[in-house]
């Protein structure tokens, strides 16, 4: 599957936000985003112009997109889920998110960041209910156990994550028994806890055009 391979920090300068996109580095003075905050490009530092309520949407559409590290097509069908779903959508479209499992390794803190997150999960270092799943995309659902390998315990990178765990604490629909390796989904995602700055109408409102 086509993946963006450029540079991360590229993309929180062209949202103008710090999306955490390379895990540890982002919350350190190496950040590149503190250092250079301007939207990347010839024209970056020059005066932006007044934008359409178009380009409002598309703009908050595509923050979220690479905040979750999706490509348009896979984005859509979550989107269309969400539209199906009883409840309002755009909160509906944010649940779905979080409980892709990349996200939900993200957020136990196996991984520093969402892209290690797909890579442990492709790498087949994850078990759900003690069965193998590969696939960064799938659903949890409440009572689903996620843990590691027995092999994957002994990683370096996942063992230095769940040390930095408690910088970012770990939300509340998740239950995390460090010491073993697991985790478990508790209830469904709370929008209260999403606390990036997201505004889903507005993405509601541009597929709804």
């Amino acid at each position: 599957m086509a993946r963006y391979r450029g540079a991360a920090c590229r993309q929180c300068r062209r949202e103008k936000l710090k999306l955490f996109l390379k895990g540890d580095r982002c919350y350190s003075d190496k950040c590149s985003f503190e250092r250079r905050s301007n939207p990347p490009g010839q024209h970056g530092q020059a005066r932006m112009r007044k934008v359409s309520d178009y380009a409002i949407q598309l703009r908050e559409k595509q923050k979220v997109k690479r905040m979750y590290g999706m490509l348009e097509g896979q984005f859509r069908k979550f989107f269309q889920i969400a539209e199906q779903s009883r409840g309002v959508t755009g909160e509906n479209l944010l649940r779905l998110l979080e409980r892709r499992l990349d996200n939900t390794i993200f957020r136990l803190g196996f991984a520093c960041s969402r892209n290690m997150a797909r890579q442990i999960v492709r790498h087949n270092h994850i078990l759900v209910n003690g069965k193998k799943v590969n696939i960064p995309s799938f659903l949890v659902s409440v009572n689903d156990e996620i843990s590691l390998k027995e092999k994957s315990r002994k990683v370096e990178t996942i063992q230095d994550s769940l040390e930095a765990v408690a910088r970012r604490g770990v939300p509340s629909w998740l239950a995390l028994e460090q010491d073993n390796f697991k985790g478990k989904v508790t209830s469904l995602p709370d929008r209260q806890e999403i606390t990036m700055p997201i505004q889903e109408q507005l993405i509601v409102e541009l597929y709804s055009k």
